[in-house]
């Protein structure tokens, strides 16, 4: 696999509660593909993830997109994004793919989509991401 500013990056724990795994990236064209757990402790009533922890993983999976593209110096912020909710999603792998559409000096739009390992496309986003430079991100911890 290609090395990604991911590489030397610590998990926030969100990530590791959603069971985030890189997969494969192409800094150079703002594509990332990656891989969740979707956990039994996810679901609703009916058995299938919640649409909030589906929307949580495409959130997950956008701002690495733009931190990979980047070369790890620019961090996002979601502005807006808007979530469609294509099939039911199965507790299981599910994979997720993010590409940046535009980056910008401020605000970075991006489209990602979910999967199920049978190729369903299950959920789609698009988002308005705040750019911030990692160095001053870091620095206030």
């Amino acid at each position: 696999m290609v090395k990604t500013a991911l590489d030397s990056f610590k998990m926030p724990p969100c990530a590791e509660l959603l069971g985030w795994r890189l997969l494969d990236a192409k800094p150079d064209e703002g594509w990332i593909k990656l891989v969740f757990e979707g956990r039994p402790e996810f679901c609703n009533p009916a058995g299938y993830i919640q649409g909030g922890m589906l929307s949580a993983m495409l959130d997950d999976t956008m701002g690495p997109a733009v931190l990979v593209m980047s070369e790890g110096r620019l961090y996002t912020t979601t502005i807006s994004m808007t979530v469609n909710f294509l099939s039911p999603a199965k507790p299981g792998p599910i994979i997720g793919e993010a590409r940046v559409t535009q980056l910008g000096k401020t605000i970075a739009f991006v489209e990602a989509k979910l999967m199920a390992e049978d190729g369903t496309v299950l959920a789609t986003a698009s988002a308005s991401e705040r750019l911030l430079e990692a160095a001053r991100v870091v620095g206030r911890v």
